[in-house]
């Protein structure tokens, strides 16, 4: 299920000089302000939980998510080599499934370890906050990824829609909205980080055994259709 040219090929695409550059920015942006805010308020346990919370997991998470996820597939079927790639004989799922694990990988890479480095920096890991929020970042990036590779998959307008959903869904509806924080990747992640972190650092919303089913439901759902959307589009070029 990994075949590693088609790997080699999608760590190509992604990290690119401008998708680099976008991939850099935020968590870049996250640690600058992590510093400032230790350098201005000293060691708190709460302003490292809310700040982890609120941009790293809330908007830097889901944001690369999207850069990663539709980047992975979106731009070989919007200018058509994803033809060339169809042509080898390469499964179907096994060119799905080495995306999403390319897609994982990045996502994680700059999610997950700039949220521990910031985490460390905001409070020194006090109360477990550093580890919790970047467990939460690394499984919120495997289900990002799923959902944002099978946005790329079905629509020439993933970025868009990956965007409207990162930005208005999760920061904003997720956040806010008590109906909408059920369906929110953020919250699920948040329910793992919330049984680390010290007690009354982290709220979630969703019990952990919900989280769970929810994830695994969300990212196999979204791994298994885009595989066969990947292959209904295989027999449409045959035709």
């Amino acid at each position: 299920m990994y075949n590693p040219t088609v790997a080699r090929l999608t760590y190509r695409a992604l990290l690119g000089r401008r998708r680099a550059l976008i991939l850099f920015l935020l968590p870049a942006l996250l640690i600058v302000i992590a510093i400032a805010v230790r350098a201005l308020t000293g060691v708190d346990d709460k302003v490292a939980a809310d700040l982890l919370g609120g941009f790293a997991l809330a908007t830097m998470v889901p944001l690369i998510g999207v850069i990663a996820g539709t980047g992975a597939i979106g731009p070989e079927i919007d200018d058509g080599s994803i033809v060339y790639l169809l042509s080898k004989p390469v499964k179907r799922p096994t060119i799905i499934m080495t995306k999403l694990i390319v897609a994982v990988a990045v996502t994680m890479a700059f999610s997950a370890i700039p949220t521990l480095i910031a985490g460390f920096i905001l409070n020194g890991n006090g109360q477990q906050i550093a580890v919790a929020y970047t467990v939460a970042a690394l499984v919120a990036s495997i289900a990002y990824s799923a959902l944002f590779l099978l946005l790329g998959t079905v629509s020439r307008h993933a970025v868009v829609f990956g965007l409207v959903y990162a930005l208005i869904w999760e920061s904003l509806f997720g956040s806010l909205v008590s109906g909408a924080k059920t369906l929110s990747v953020q919250q699920w992640a948040l329910s793992l980080a919330e049984k680390i972190a010290g007690e009354g650092y982290v709220d979630a919303t969703v019990g952990l055994p919900t989280a769970v089913v929810l994830l695994s439901v969300v990212t196999v759902g979204a791994t298994v259709y885009a595989g066969q959307k990947l292959r209904r589009l295989t027999l449409a070029g045959e035709e």
